[in-house]
């Protein structure tokens, strides 16, 4: 039997074996070596470009601390400040406002209750008496404050109930709240303003305004009805039966509701 070998003398062959199983051992070393220099010198690469950047900007802060230590004490200066301000002289403020206004208030409130005296008593509420601050007064004194901010909507109020449309749409368009319900109210209290001096267009956009402005039963339905009312005045027939509609499928258990039907059919009627 007689064996094969590539090589003339086997002996030649294993040795040439172990002398290339040596080179790739060696090749392999090498090319780590490699790698780990490259990577060695990216690594020194992006630390000093750190170095560098770190070292500008040190440079910028040492050029322009001046300018940093007075935008800083600017800032601390102006929270301390702040904070002085509120609790030296805004809180004080509001507490003595919130004082003032209980006086005109009771006024305000016996007026809603009794019509009879009605007038005389809103206009106390208004201008105060006895030495005591009026609606009027507190909101130029404590402007700013939040009893303040309530004294425009009383005083607004009172104008309204006294026939003083201008002044009651001057002091209720300065009132401003979150309110469930004084928001809305404000507002269509100034569309009442406006269409008691026969301003429709005004108080159309003002009850539209006062309708949307919250979505509650009492509000909502009140307002949109009113402004159906107004748009069939205007004869805008298409617009109030939108809203007569919207309150039927929106409200339909508010008061307005109940008979929406008939004013429904009216708009109807009425725009073809």
């Amino acid at each position: 039997m007689h064996f094969y070998f590539p090589f003339k003398n086997p002996i030649f062959a294993a040795t040439n074996f172990k002398e290339m199983a040596t080179y790739k051992k060696t090749g392999v070393k090498g090319n780590k070596a490699q790698n780990n220099v490259e990577d060695n010198s990216t690594t020194a690469e992006v630390f000093k470009k750190l170095d560098s950047t770190a070292s500008r900007s040190e440079q910028w802060v040492i050029k322009n601390q001046k300018i940093i230590y007075i935008f800083v004490g600017a800032v601390v200066a102006f929270i301390l400040g702040y904070l002085a301000y509120q609790k030296y002289v805004k809180g004080p403020q509001e507490k003595e406002a919130a004082n003032e206004l209980a006086f005109p208030k009771q006024y305000f409130e016996k007026a809603i209750n009794d019509e009879m005296a009605a007038d005389s008593l809103f206009t106390i509420g208004l201008n105060g008496a006895d030495g005591k601050y009026g609606f009027i007064d507190i909101v130029d004194k404590y402007s700013g404050t939040a009893a303040g901010n309530l004294a425009n909507y009383y005083a607004g109020i009172s104008f309204l109930r006294t026939k003083k449309y201008k002044e009651a749409i001057e002091y209720l368009e300065d009132f401003s709240s979150d309110d469930e319900l004084l928001a809305p109210i404000a507002k269509g209290s100034i569309g009442d303003a406006f269409a008691d001096i026969n301003q429709p267009e005004d108080a159309l956009n003002y009850y539209l305004k006062a309708g949307n402005l919250r979505d509650n039963n009492f509000t909502s339905p009140l307002y949109l009805f009113k402004a159906g009312n107004t748009a069939m005045e205007l004869e805008k027939f298409d617009k109030a039966l939108d809203i007569f509609t919207r309150i039927k499928d929106e409200y339909p258990n508010s008061d307005e509701a109940k008979n929406i039907d008939i004013y429904i059919n009216k708009a109807a009627h009425a725009s073809k």
